[in-house]
């Protein structure tokens, strides 16, 4: 069995939130949402990919409450409800993993993880290798040397030997682990106190949880304190915190073979959604996985304004203070940011609603501007809120150049060159134009070519308005 690829199981529900909140948002220009269905097929066909195995589970948590919630009425009771810019991608996702010939499983009553578990438990029992793709820590607990996790938003690999040097326990100990310093994220308790370097001391020191517990009276100082006043919970976090292995499914492994796909399905759901790229691969066209065509992306009414009077201003002000959340970018003299003069600043508050203030164009015939530090003076307040959200791309220079200038930069949601590593960090490019025309199949317009080249290349405050601006 050591020759066969390994049985790959996708923690769908991992990929779904990782791809939403890692991805810009990308909408079909019918309105439906699909940057996460995007970002979660490409994943799915990455990892298809690299592992060429005819052995696939997709798992997606199933609707309505588990037995957890039975267990712990305030499991998960922190957690925001599903944005429904995110749940209407769910049943086009789940219509394209169908569609894609991927076995796909969504068991009531229960999470993903437990189906995940048992599943791996029997590929186990039979011999097989496992491969779990996912980002959660949980699962860290099935790991043994037939089941390795890998996590496909940073490459990384937890096997039996890697678990400790992440944790500092074993994959044995991972369930003890999660039960002395809990979750946030899913609201399981914990001790008060504990965190992950306590916990993996106390485990390396007493082994497992019982021993610890029985032991409870030796542990001094406050964190003895708060263990020993935790005793009472500490068997509902350990049940919280553990993957079921032994779910009823309706299904058994030999279900778990990738089938072939139905391409009229799949052309029908590229075509709604518009992933022009993947059709053409169906029809046998370009096989790179970047857009390579301007009209990838959806056709975008757009509303662009140049900012030149203090009324225009005072609009823009109140429209990004109701923003819930900012594109932002500077206009600057220089790429070295210690020696970059702010020539502009450019705003954004929704697809296609976008302005460029200027501040410091100084060619000859160069219209009236607003004077630079009276905008820093009435925006400073805003750029440096930390509650006012702002998404930008290698945001660090915009902060070090704005900081030359007095402002403070806060507030940063979203770094599109930080998340493009996250997402892929073997790609070659991470720069603004590379990603506009692998996501959004959009050819940004070239510095050179609005600035020129070489020795007479213009710095941009002496780029005329019409050309600098929308």
């Amino acid at each position: 069995t050591d020759q066969q690829p390994p049985f790959i199981m996708v923690d769908g529900s991992s990929y779904l939130y990782r791809a939403f909140h890692a991805l810009p948002p990308l909408t079909s220009s019918k309105g439906q949402d699909t940057g996460a269905i995007y970002g979660v097929v490409n994943m799915l066909r990455k990892l298809l990919d690299s592992y060429q195995s005819d052995r696939v589970a997709v798992v997606f948590d199933a609707k309505g409450k588990t037995f957890r919630d039975d267990l712990y009425e305030a499991y998960k009771a922190n957690r925001p409800s599903m944005p429904p810019e995110l749940s209407s991608q769910i049943e086009p996702l789940l219509a394209i993993v169908r569609a894609m010939g991927l076995p796909l499983l969504q068991v009531p009553g229960v999470e993903a993880d437990d189906v995940i578990g048992t599943l791996a438990k029997k590929a186990t029992a039979a011999g097989w290798h496992t491969v779990i793709s996912t980002g959660d820590k949980d699962l860290a607990q099935l790991v043994n040397p037939q089941v390795t996790l890998i996590n496909t938003m940073n490459d990384t690999i937890l096997d039996e030997a890697r678990v400790p040097e992440k944790f500092g326990v074993r994959p044995d100990q991972i369930i003890d682990y999660l039960a002395l310093v809990g979750d946030t994220s899913d609201n399981i308790p914990g001790v008060p106190k504990v965190g992950p370097k306590t916990a993996a001391k106390w485990l390396a020191t007493y082994g497992t949880l019982d021993n610890l517990v029985a032991h409870a009276d030796e542990i001094k100082g406050k964190v003895g304190e708060s263990l020993r006043d935790s005793l009472d919970q500490l068997s509902l976090s350990k049940q919280l915190a553990t993957i079921h292995c032994h779910v009823d499914l309706d299904v058994n492994l030999d279900d778990m073979s990738v089938a072939p796909a139905d391409t009229e399905a799949l052309r029908r759901l590229f075509e709604e959604l518009e992933f022009r790229t993947w059709l053409r691969q169906l029809d046998g066209g370009d096989n790179d996985d970047a857009a390579t065509d301007e009209n990838e992306a959806p056709a975008l009414e757009t509303d662009y304004q140049t900012i030149l009077t203090q009324a225009e201003f005072d609009v823009w002000l109140a429209r990004l203070r109701d923003a819930a959340l900012i594109a932002f970018d500077t206009e600057t003299t220089s790429l070295n940011y210690m020696q970059a003069e702010v020539v502009g600043l450019s705003f954004a508050v929704e697809p296609g609603q976008a302005a460029y203030l200027p501040v410091a164009h100084d060619y000859p015939g160069a219209p009236e501007q607003l004077d630079r530090d009276e905008v820093f003076r009435q925006i400073g307040p805003l750029l440096a809120d930390p509650a006012v959200a702002k998404l930008g791309h290698h945001l660090k220079y915009d902060r070090s150049v704005l900081a030359n200038h007095g402002v403070e930069l806060n507030g940063i949601a979203h770094d599109t060159m930080l998340e493009s590593y996250i997402v892929d960090s073997t790609a070659s490019r991470h720069d603004l134009d590379s990603l506009c025309q692998k996501y959004l199949g959009h050819t940004n317009i070239k510095f050179q070519d609005v600035a020129g080249k070489g020795a007479k290349q213009l710095t941009f405050n002496q780029v005329p308005l019409e050309t600098a601006a929308p």
